[in-house]
């Protein structure tokens, strides 16, 4: 059963499309990252916690939906915002027995200090603590708190290391013991450290990853095994095709996605989302609404296998998606630019050589 149900939500400001209407389910045992801008975030938090109304879709957690039972549906949520305030005149213990009271929770005082890790300033006031540690504390509440559905809102932003390994082991044990987690982020290595069920979500609507964990290996089915209904899991240009003698013939296919890894995780991105590539000492770097993604290509094999998607090699260092070109600059005779359209107006150099090929291409004398 899923435990946060998101149907058909919608959000419009000012007659501008926040985000269209889209669907979206959580059950036990499952981590989600929705990676998206602060503006798509907050109003997405605002419906959620009911400040801000529905107009068209709803949202359901446990089947309880805010308009039909406001306490039930808020006690199955456990809500970290990034900029949520603490008792700073209290310790560490102090904090963490009254969130046992305020719960009624069963969990013990010394277990949650251990688990994020503040035995040596289980007694300090968190005046006294760091940014991350205070952080640590507000993870504790949640624990303590021990609802169906976990929402952290940037949970390891500007934190140490220490803290980002206590989050991600708690999301871990949260996982396995049932819960369902929801992690809102604009960093895709926050969602990538989590989870491989990664979604974007902005004004084109909601859209999966395509996400590969690195540590499993590519396996090949052998001709012995082609009874097991099974499918072959074959390389990113090879196809398998069974004749009566059922000997395979190996045909090359075409693969449309240019992968780059994060972590221990490889992401695969439709060429059409590529805004423009940038070759920088010898790291080749895809740009994709102004996040950065190193590949393992260089630029001259990026060019080639683009050139068909409507990119151009408008500089030695850059291709651009000429899809995604609004504008085309010139600052001085031997000067130009490209100007994408992005909300950061992002300048691509396009050089001399390269404009009157430019120029010719699309049509300009």
């Amino acid at each position: 059963m899923s435990v946060l149900t998101i149907n058909e939500l919608e959000r419009y400001t000012e007659n501008v499309l926040v985000f269209p209407a889209f669907h979206i389910e959580i059950a036990c045992h499952e981590v989600v990252a929705l990676y998206s801008s602060m503006n798509v975030r907050n109003a997405l938090l605002a419906m959620l916690t009911g400040k801000l109304p529905i107009s068209s879709g709803e949202i359901k957690v446990n089947e309880l939906s805010f308009a039909n039972n406001r306490k039930g549906f808020l006690s199955k949520i456990g809500l970290l915002l990034l900029q949520d305030g603490s008792y700073e005149r209290l310790t560490v213990k102090e904090n963490f027995s009254f969130f046992k009271q305020l719960y009624d929770s069963s969990l013990s005082i010394d277990e949650a200090v251990r688990i994020v890790k503040l035995d040596l300033k289980a007694n300090k006031r968190l005046t006294k603590l760091s940014l991350s540690e205070k952080r640590r504390v507000q993870f504790a509440r949640l624990l303590f708190q021990d609802p169906a559905l976990y929402i952290f809102e940037e949970p390891d932003q500007n934190v140490d290391l220490e803290t980002k390994l206590v989050f991600h082991k708690m999301v871990h044990t949260l996982g396995e013991s049932g819960k369902a987690i929801l992690v809102l982020t604009g960093n895709m290595e926050t969602a990538l450290s989590v989870t491989s069920r990664v979604y974007r979500l902005d004004e084109k609507g909601l859209k999966a990853f395509d996400v590969q964990d690195t540590e499993e290996e590519p396996k090949l089915v052998s001709p012995e095994d082609a009874d097991k209904k099974e499918e072959p899991v074959l390389s990113n240009t090879d196809s398998v095709e069974e004749l009566e003698n059922d000997e395979p013939i190996v045909q090359h296919v075409r693969f449309e996605k240019i992968p780059t890894r994060m972590n221990d995780k490889i992401i695969l991105f439709n060429p059409p989302e590529i805004d423009y590539i940038e070759s920088s000492e010898g790291q080749t770097n895809l740009y994709i609404k102004g996040e950065m993604y190193p590949t393992s290509f260089k630029i001259n094999e990026l060019e080639e296998r683009l050139q068909t998607y409507g990119f151009f090699r408008c500089h030695r260092s850059y291709i651009v998606n000429l899809q995604k070109v609004r504008e085309v600059i010139t600052f001085t005779r031997n000067s130009y630019s490209l100007v994408l359209d992005d909300h950061l107006k992002t300048n691509v150099p396009l050089s001399k050589t390269k404009m009157a090929e430019l120029k010719e291409m699309i049509g300009l004398k």
